[in-house]
């Protein structure tokens, strides 16, 4: 089982028993965010993590397999080269299907404005170097139907 068929089963099992992200990833004592980006192919789970939420949703052994497998974080784009904007694409191409999952989730069908917009960085200071801490905070404008 490749991990698109592992996403596909999970959703459709998450969807099934009408289970939220933030569900699954309290039944496996992760972050919601991780355990998303996980169920979508973009992380490896534990053992015992996988096994959990493969019990939980009523999935076979291979789907924990599966999830345990190392993925690759690829996508066919034109890449930046300047390597803070570089690690910016890194995340959104690796966290941007769960964090459109989870906005979707909460909000509804539609997007997070970039124009009713605002964004703060700001260090955080850490005894193992300081962290980089950035808040993005855009109005969510739904999908209108006609």
């Amino acid at each position: 089982m490749d991990k698109q068929q592992m996403s596909a089963a999970i959703i459709k099992a998450r969807q099934r028993l009408d289970l939220s992200w933030a569900d699954l990833a309290r039944a496996i004592e992760m972050s919601p965010v991780w355990t998303t980006s996980a169920c979508l192919g973009m992380n490896s789970m534990p053992a015992d993590k996988a096994e959990a939420l493969c019990h939980r949703l009523g999935l076979p052994a291979e789907v924990a397999l599966a999830l345990q497998a190392f993925p690759h974080k690829h996508w066919d784009k034109s890449v930046p080269t300047d390597p803070l904007v570089y690690r910016f694409y890194e995340m959104i191409n690796v966290y941007g299907d769960t964090i459109k999952e989870l906005i979707n989730e909460e909000f509804g069908d539609g997007i997070m404005s970039a124009i009713d917009f605002s964004m703060d960085i700001s260090r955080v200071a850490d005894p193992k170097g300081d962290r980089v801490q950035i808040v993005l905070n855009g109005k969510f404008l739904p999908y209108k139907a006609w």
